[in-house]
């Protein structure tokens, strides 16, 4: 990686929490391109160029805008970023798996735009965001059992900051020992192995389709398990950034209070009126 431009004013981002960071910060004007999977905020895909995926994208499109510095995520994007170094382009991958990484991210590119405050402020309202929801959550009557699936084939687990989540939730991620690990391929579990861990709560984010409840009730042994199962968007919960935890954190709590037959607000979480 080389050293990012501290200076930088022409920035493609290959990823959508970064994309994110950088219009909360102010600094949108920054951004020349951004990846097509952006969701938040909403008027990104409007404002912004796509130039990219996030598996896959072309050196010319992401050329095209006259980048001085590219951002991208994990080594899944390391290939485009080594081409962009290739062609002489600055570039700034981040490889954070961690709700600690997910601040250090805000900070960093805080600092790479001069908005190190507003990168400060931001990182305060996503702690207060996590102790408000922890707080709660310490109510419920028992720690429910969480089942979080990423894909269904092979069925593979949530990665660090999802477990991290459900924690503060106030549930148990049944493998919390493979959330750490990497690569991807890593962290594939089997039916059995759900099945003997007799989660309460099966939550799914399925990266690019849409969680398919019957489809997990139809496996053996699955509906017996009675748990409370709940979709949560990818761009929710998957991306390492604020959304994660404004979204992300929330969806899960709603869902492991349902599990302890209740609900967040009788826990006393009130839900901000933006979401």
């Amino acid at each position: 990686m080389t050293t990012p431009l501290p200076s930088a004013q022409r920035i493609a981002s290959l990823s959508t929490e970064a994309v994110d960071v950088l219009y909360r910060l102010g600094a949108q004007d920054r951004l020349v391109g951004i990846s097509g999977f952006t969701v938040y905020p909403p008027q990104a895909r409007e404002e912004k160029p796509k130039v990219s995926g996030f598996k896959t994208g072309k050196l010319e499109k992401i050329m095209s805008v006259t980048p001085d510095l590219v951002i991208g995520y994990s080594n899944v994007q390391r290939k485009m970023l080594d081409e962009c170094e290739q062609a002489g382009v600055a570039t700034l991958c981040f490889q954070h798996r961690s709700l600690v990484g997910i601040n250090e991210m805000v900070l960093t590119l805080g600092d790479l735009v001069g908005r190190k405050p507003q990168a400060q402020q931001l990182v305060a309202q996503l702690e207060e965001t996590k102790a408000r929801v922890a707080l709660a959550a310490a109510k419920l009557p028992f720690k429910p059992r969480v089942y979080f699936e990423e894909w269904h084939s092979p069925l593979t687990c949530g990665i660090q900051w999802v477990s991290e989540l459900i924690a503060i939730a106030g549930g148990q991620d049944i493998f919390p020992e493979r959330a750490l690990l990497d690569p991807f391929s890593a962290r594939a579990v089997t039916s059995d192995e759900v099945l003997q861990a007799r989660p309460q709560v099966i939550l799914g984010s399925w990266c690019g389709q849409r969680f398919d409840v019957p489809q997990v009730l139809a496996r053996p042994g699955f509906a017996d398990l009675n748990a409370v199962l709940a979709d949560i968007p990818s761009s929710d919960i998957l991306a390492p950034g604020p959304v994660a935890i404004e979204r992300g954190l929330l969806a899960v709590f709603e869902a492991v209070a349902a599990a302890a037959g209740t609900t967040p607000a009788q826990l006393g979480f009130e839900q901000p009126a933006s979401l």
